[in-house]
């Protein structure tokens, strides 16, 4: 260990690539898979991932915006890309030059990408996205908007330079147990896969159909179809244990101070601990500016190599504090696991009141992340 590193991510690439195949091995022969690297590859570097991913096998990635996008290409990632986010028609030039596949989710953004590809005398290729349920982006073909999104989204892959490789949804609640939750995702399902069959009937035909993310993947093999876009999958959350999945992420610190605190004394901002004995604390270099949730606060311990030590205090921006008193053993810089192979990220995320996908977004930039293999 590097101790010029307060704080440090380790990412194992080796439990990416498995991940990659146990979730391959799951999905019908012919599949393909899309490997979803928005927000840094959920923290864990998106361009050692995509690397590890092309690699391995994967078919097409899946980015935020085109600035992900771009880092990718310029990083020399040659899997096609789709940019699931809105781009300006302004930058049309550079999503074909770099050639990247756009969602559109309306008629008139397919009508503004038309007119700047036209003009550039190129062609751009899109994936259509259909609303069945998500209430955010994609052209509403719900109840008594289906005729009209039909005919948007005919309207949208007949315009002139555009070439409609694919059409995907996404399932709001297929990672949800229980009765209802199952019947809005076969719901949102049965509507897709009726858009598909009423615009084909209009003579157009999609190479890739998409719509199974993690949830799906999981839980409802049957809507894999053309491609799967696992993402919480492929960084080993998600599959309740069925698929054997490993955590790519260990988050890791060290003791960089260690004081004793009479009985009677606050802790931290706004003194909302109060020691009850004599206490042998310990501060480390992790605070909410490195990710660390501040709502973690006097609610969590972190694992030392004696064993949990409680979080004491309000965690700070740059540090927070450790019950030692109870070990012994953990001097100054022993190592401390936040999250990892000892404390997953969900029972972190579950003591925060939030998802494991928060707790692995949120580790900053300034925290390295260190590869291992």
């Amino acid at each position: 260990m590097d101790l010029r590193k307060r704080t440090w991510a380790e990412i194992s690439l080796d439990n990416i690539e498995h991940n990659y195949r146990a979730i391959r091995g799951s999905i019908p022969a012919g599949c393909r898979f899309l490997g979803v690297v928005k927000a840094d590859a959920y923290g864990h570097g998106a361009v050692e991932v995509s690397r590890r991913l092309e690699r391995a096998g994967a078919d097409y990635l899946a980015v935020s915006c085109l600035d992900e996008a771009v880092e990718l290409r310029m990083s020399g990632i040659t899997l096609p890309i789709l940019i699931l986010g809105h781009t300006p028609r302004e930058y049309v030039s550079e999503l074909i030059g770099l050639d990247l596949t756009q969602t559109v989710t309306c008629e008139a953004k397919a009508i503004e990408y038309s007119e700047e590809a036209v003009r550039l005398g190129k062609t751009l290729r899109i994936h259509i996205k259909v609303d069945t349920g998500m209430s955010r982006l994609g052209f509403l073909c719900a109840g008594g908007h289906f005729e009209q999104g039909i005919a948007n989204i005919v309207s949208a892959c007949t315009q002139k330079n555009l070439d409609p490789e694919g059409i995907y949804t996404h399932f709001a609640m297929a990672d949800e147990p229980g009765a209802e939750a199952e019947a809005f995702t076969r719901g949102q399902f049965a509507l897709f896969t009726r858009v598909i069959d009423e615009v084909k009937s209009s003579g157009i035909t999609f190479k890739i159909r998409h719509c199974a993310n993690s949830g799906a993947v999981v839980n409802y093999k049957e809507t894999c179809l053309d491609m799967v876009r696992p993402g919480i999958l492929l960084y080993g959350f998600g599959d309740g244990g069925r698929l054997g999945l490993k955590p790519c992420m260990r988050l890791m610190t060290h003791v960089s101070t260690i004081k004793h605190i009479d009985e009677g004394l606050p802790v931290s901002y706004g003194g909302a601990f109060v020691t009850s004995r004599r206490t042998r604390m310990g501060v480390i270099p992790i605070g909410y500016a490195d990710g660390l949730l501040r709502a973690l606060s006097d609610r969590c311990s972190f694992i030392s190599e004696s064993g949990p030590a409680p979080q004491r205090g309000r965690i700070c921006m740059d540090m927070c504090m450790i019950d030692l008193t109870d070990l012994p053993d953990v001097n100054l810089e022993s190592l401390i696991e936040i999250f990892g192979e000892k404390q997953s990220a969900e029972t972190l995320a579950a003591a925060a009141g939030t998802i494991c996908y928060e707790l692995l977004c949120s580790v900053s930039k300034r925290v390295p992340r260190v590869y291992v293999d």
